[in-house]
């Protein structure tokens, strides 16, 4: 069980460096808080929950998965995304499940044991999808991790905008999150949290996503033998060493670009090392 008391002591300890960051992706990634039009489908998952995605291009698939509070909409403002649809790939975008046009339950059970790391396994079979490549950024690469353990369609992927921490269960940041989102006292998020209200997004919602949000162990990360990239911006150190997050992995390149972590994704450098990364063989 989360114990509060014993995650704020822990976070006191550790400090508050750059809390608010955390959330600041989904936010400028979603370019006007939250408006989304739907100009894509939807597909039913495993239980039941229906998911919103979108697919452009041709060729072969790359999945992108966005951050805390973003939706697929988020990638459209990247350099990242225009460079992938004319290098030939087909970019697939989709609002995880709480997020954007998917539904969002209202049980914690719904965002438990991977449920969001199935759903991208699910939309890869309704697409008839049997390779593809993908890309996290920030929360969007703790999702990316558990597809790397359970997907075995999945080929190459780079892990952005993220450091070793979440391979703790226990982390204290994502359970101080929670807490926060789920009405607790917590003077750091309270920003956060307004701008959730003021945005209309489902804070209930996004509480259960904190609440389920998966670990992968070092021991798992050291099974996996998929080439990966792990990207990180030379200024972003918000959720953990990216570089020892590499070393966990087996066939990890580490690299860096100029940039914090609410704005790297979005830039020309970031684009180039994914693209470079993508087209080799």
């Amino acid at each position: 069980m989360i114990n509060f008391k014993q995650t704020m002591a822990m976070i006191k300890i550790c400090g508050y460096k750059n809390i608010f960051c955390c959330f600041l992706f989904s936010w400028l990634a979603a370019g006007n808080l939250g408006a989304q039009t739907d100009s894509g489908s939807f597909f039913t998952s495993f239980d039941g929950i229906k998911i919103h995605y979108q697919a452009a291009g041709n060729g072969q698939p790359v999945i992108l998965i966005h951050g805390f509070t973003g939706n697929g909409e988020s990638w459209k403002t990247t350099v990242l995304y225009t460079d992938l649809l004319r290098a030939g790939y087909k970019v697939i975008t989709l609002d995880l499940r709480g997020n954007g046009l998917s539904d969002k339950p209202h049980t914690p059970e719904a965002y438990q044991h991977d449920a969001e790391a199935k759903d991208i396994m699910k939309l890869t079979s309704e697409l008839h999808i049997k390779k593809y490549n993908a890309l996290g950024y920030s929360r969007g690469s703790i999702i990316l991790a558990r597809l790397l353990v359970l997907d075995k369609k999945l080929d190459k992927a780079v892990i952005g905008g993220m450091g070793s921490d979440f391979t703790n269960p226990e982390w204290p940041r994502r359970i101080m999150f929670y807490h926060a989102l789920m009405g607790d006292s917590v003077k750091e998020l309270e920003p956060l949290v307004k701008s959730i209200k003021d945005r209309g997004l489902d804070q209930l919602a996004l509480a259960y996503s904190q609440n389920g949000q998966p670990s992968t162990s070092k021991e798992e990360l050291g099974k996996i033998k998929n080439p990966v990239l792990v990207l990180c911006g030379d200024k972003d150190s918000d959720n953990g060493s990216a570089k020892d997050l590499s070393l966990l992995l087996p066939n990890a390149v580490y690299k860096t670009v100029p940039g914090v972590h609410n704005t790297t994704h979005q830039s020309k450098e970031f684009s180039a090392e994914v693209i470079s990364f993508f087209a080799k063989k």
